[in-house]
């Protein structure tokens, strides 16, 4: 198979003729359709993730069809078409036999633990736990979108933040977490606040539902900016983007019992931030951390997307190929696009 390999941290990315995977008992592998470039294959080949060997095919979020399938797995089979949570479980370490594969204490995450979708298939362990089946009003490039950014900005917002109607959200980020947190937060009714550094971006939350946006670049007032709007602070903040300011921008435009959501990755210096305790502590703010989504949630999401509530697919920036990707994804620091790209052709 084709495959996008880096051998060095933050050296070329090359297109090579590999080994197709076989898939193991209780895994599969599957024909890559669709796949995301996402700002964690970044950090990734940064050399950020202490969890990746070198050389590594970066690629964590897809969509495809089962091409090859290990004799125990039971609920899927060739052909199914499918996308798969950036967290993979192992379905029976005391997490997941509580539900939370998200933290699973054994989880996989392709591009990381292994190599991930930027090839023409990936391989897969324990089909029947990470595996979501795609319904059909739902095409791979849109599914591809899905499986870190979505998820994670989808559980982000409705399960760890349970934001509700009429309640003010601030979105610290417009990166693809931080489009998708937007949205969905209009969805669920919520009056949401979107802070960048790029007005054109800025425009595009506008689109997607923010009542008001905030240009951070240059800007040492966006904490108070976010009070005066929401008329004494959110209920709800994310910080989608993962840096000390946005950060702490995020815990310190709180109400009184607000609730902070890290969901954009600290890393390197950045992991252990600032943060104002003085305020946590006096006005009883919460906290959370928020990391990706498990495969038996998607039905409601899928729900939302097939009525039309939620559109990932507004998203999409541009289409490329996995000769492209080789370019594309070392620069993606550089927060020079909106929207998210995806690879669709191999």
């Amino acid at each position: 198979m084709k495959a996008a390999i880096y051998e060095t941290y933050q050296g070329s990315i090359t297109i090579q003729n590999v080994e197709d995977p076989i898939p193991k008992e209780h895994g599969v592998v599957i024909s890559v359709k669709a796949t995301g470039l996402c700002r964690s294959d970044w950090h990734g080949w940064m050399g950020h993730d202490t969890d990746i060997e070198l050389p590594n095919v970066p690629g964590h979020e897809f969509a495809g069809t089962i091409e090859a399938i290990g004799k125990n797995v039971k609920n899927f089979q060739i052909g199914d078409r499918v996308t798969v949570p950036f967290v993979c479980g192992c379905g029976s370490c005391r997490q997941c036999l509580s539900g939370n594969h998200q933290v699973c204490d054994r989880q996989s995450q392709p591009g990381f633990t292994h190599w991930g979708s930027f090839a023409e298939y990936v391989a897969l362990d324990y089909a029947d736990i990470n595996l979501v089946k795609l319904p059909e009003e739902i095409n791979y490039i849109t599914a591809a979108l899905l499986g870190c950014r979505f998820i994670t900005s989808y559980r982000a917002i409705a399960n760890q933040g349970k934001v509700s109607g009429g309640q003010y959200v601030a979105i610290h980020g417009c990166g693809g977490v931080g489009l998708s947190a937007i949205m969905i937060a209009h969805a669920l009714g919520a009056q949401v606040i979107a802070i960048d550094i790029n007005g054109e971006t800025l425009d595009f939350a506008k689109e997607l539902g923010a009542i008001a946006t905030i240009n951070a670049r240059g800007n040492t007032n966006i904490v108070e900016q976010i009070k005066t709007i929401s008329h004494g602070g959110v209920h709800v903040s994310i910080d989608a983007l993962g840096s000390p300011n946005t950060c702490y921008n995020s815990i310190a435009n709180l109400r009184k019992r607000g609730k902070h959501i890290q969901v954009g990755l600290m890393t390197g210096n950045h992991k252990n931030p600032k943060v104002p305790m003085d305020l946590i502590l006096a006005n009883e703010l919460e906290v959370i951390g928020s990391h990706g989504m498990q495969a038996y949630k998607y039905p409601e999401m899928l729900e939302m997307i097939k009525n039309g509530k939620l559109h990932p697919e507004k998203l999409i920036d541009k289409t490329i190929s996995l000769k492209e990707s080789t370019d594309a994804l070392p620069n993606m620091g550089n927060f020079d696009h909106k929207g998210v790209w995806v690879i669709d052709s191999f």
